[in-house]
């Protein structure tokens, strides 16, 4: 059974989806998330992008132990310094360089001739060779790039010492059978090929991503490259969860296999879910909330008399339990704790109590409190900054009927102290509330982007809302939860505020250091 690398780029690739901006906290907690998954590789980010994208990037660096931790950097010194500066910390550090070799990319945005492209390719991972072991570089537009010149510029850098070979179908453009045919032509063509592992990374742009990593793999890649519920640029990319269970469940096919522990796939999907902002269709596969549902009366009774009769995963193989409930308003907090621990949480003292008050509210108010409720409130406890002042949400009352203007009236604690109350009215109630609290913190705040989740289902389900707004001339994202929907909403305005403030506290305190 061959084993194949998982290149997770959940924090790099992932993170260049429209509408995600993930802080060092929720970085971290990815990554080490990605470490219990039993990830090869994660690729942390981009150092060179900004100071905060390097200290990013170092935090995890120094964090994980148990997967190898890797940065992307362009085809120059600055960039490859850049990266060593973030990772020389860890435990086994690993460059990814790219840069494009297909005309189009040449032509129009490198403006460099194909002898140009291949001396800044030698020349740059010649130099990444003296800081890092291992050195990947990649051939941006790949699939269409002129097969000949891939093979002359991956020869060349083979020599001057990369230990990984990247394929990218940038843009996802080929179908499966051409996507495999290059992996097979490079494996015939390239004369020093052996010992040197071969990648494929590939976009969801026409929706064959996933089918095209499996050829990949058909055909000699040693290494796939995707990410967590299969977010990334456009379209996104290949979705690691579906690539890992395909090769699990038809292993009699591909004869290959990855390090994953699948049953961690659920967990890891809902926080990268969480995080982000994405949420999960319900028919994604693998992981989404109707992957193992049956409507059809015939598939009901099917799977009643024998599963797999229409059920080829189950839901125990990714991690989802069958009972949920699990903790109630009875619960201490020594199983507080205990349930944290199991669900992968590691909570200081002030955090894990933080926590408990909020499960103890929760359960008051609840009449079950599920899984998905417990998730919810060690998450945003977890990816909480305890060192940073910040607008605190003291009370929230909001006046509403069909013939009566909505007026909203809020309080909070200023991070300076001071106790404010303001009231404001809106079209609608959100937008009232959202109008008061602009007037709270003095500043211009727009609304990019507004969005509602539930937690879980019933009608005492929580709310999860996760908002993306411009404050101070800054994009930030904020999420809140709340069994009421209009809390969950202010909750995430603040948020995404107040992560604007700790952004700049970050700052100022780099500065005086």
């Amino acid at each position: 059974m061959r084993k194949i690398d998982v290149f997770d780029t959940t924090l790099r690739d992932g993170e260049q989806s429209a509408g995600v901006n993930l802080n060092t906290l929720e970085k971290v907690e990815v990554a080490k998330q990605l470490e219990r998954l039993g990830v090869d590789i994660i690729e942390a980010g981009f150092p060179a992008a900004s100071r905060g994208d390097l200290q990013a990037v170092k935090k995890i660096a120094d964090t994980i132990k148990g997967s190898s931790v890797t940065g992307l950097a362009r085809a120059n010194e600055k960039d490859i310094d850049a990266a060593w500066e973030a990772l020389k910390g860890s435990s086994e550090p690993r460059l990814h360089v790219f840069l494009a070799t297909s005309p189009i990319h040449m032509t129009y945005k490198l403006k460099m001739t194909t002898d140009q492209v291949l001396d800044t390719a030698v020349a740059a991972v010649t130099y990444a060779k003296k800081k890092f072991t291992h050195v990947q570089w990649s051939a941006e537009d790949a699939c269409r790039s002129d097969k000949q010149f891939l093979v002359k510029i991956i020869t060349e850098v083979i020599n001057a010492g990369a230990t990984v070979i990247n394929l990218p179908d940038t843009v996802g453009y080929r179908a499966p059978e051409e996507y495999g045919s290059l992996f097979r032509y490079i494996r015939e063509n390239v004369p020093n090929i052996e010992g040197v592992k071969l990648s494929a990374h590939t976009h969801d742009d026409l929706g064959l991503a996933t089918a095209n990593s499996l050829a990949a793999i058909e055909n000699g890649a040693d290494q796939i490259e995707g990410t967590i519920n299969a977010i990334g640029e456009r379209a996104g990319n290949a979705g690691l969860e579906e690539i890992a269970v395909a090769l699990h469940i038809r292993e009699d096919f591909y004869g290959a296999s990855t390090r994953l522990k699948l049953d961690e796939i659920k967990r890891t999907s809902n926080l990268v879910s969480k995080l982000t902002g994405m949420i999960i269709p319900g028919n994604k596969a693998v992981v989404g909330n109707n992957a193992f549902a049956h409507e059809s009366g015939i598939h009901q009774d099917g799977v009643l008399k024998e599963k797999t009769t229409y059920e080829i995963i189950t839901p125990e193989l990714i991690g989802v339990k069958t009972n949920r409930l699990v903790l109630g308003k009875h619960s201490g907090r020594h199983a507080f704790k205990n349930k944290a621990v199991e669900m992968g949480f590691e909570l200081n003292d002030q955090k894990l109590n933080e926590g408990f008050k909020a499960f103890k509210d929760l359960a008051d108010k609840k009449k079950e409190v599920t899984d998905e409720d417990i998730f919810a409130i060690l998450t945003d406890k977890q990816t909480e900054a305890q060192d940073v002042k910040t607008y605190e949400l003291k009370s929230l009352q909001v006046q509403y009927g069909m013939d009566n203007i909505p007026t909203a009236t809020i309080a909070v604690v200023k991070p300076d102290g001071e106790y404010k109350q303001e009231a404001a009215t809106g079209s609608g109630s959100v937008e009232a509330i959202y109008n008061t609290i602009e007037k709270l913190v003095e500043d211009s705040v727009v609304l990019l982007d507004y969005k509602i989740n539930s937690v879980g289902g019933g009608r005492d389900a929580l709310a999860e809302v996760f908002v993306q707004v411009k404050y101070n001339e800054t994009v930030s994202s904020g999420r809140g939860t709340a069994q009421d929907v209009l809390e969950a909403s202010a909750r995430a305005y603040l948020n995404a505020v107040n992560r604007v403030l700790g952004v700049k506290s970050k700052e100022r305190k780099e500065i005086t250091v």
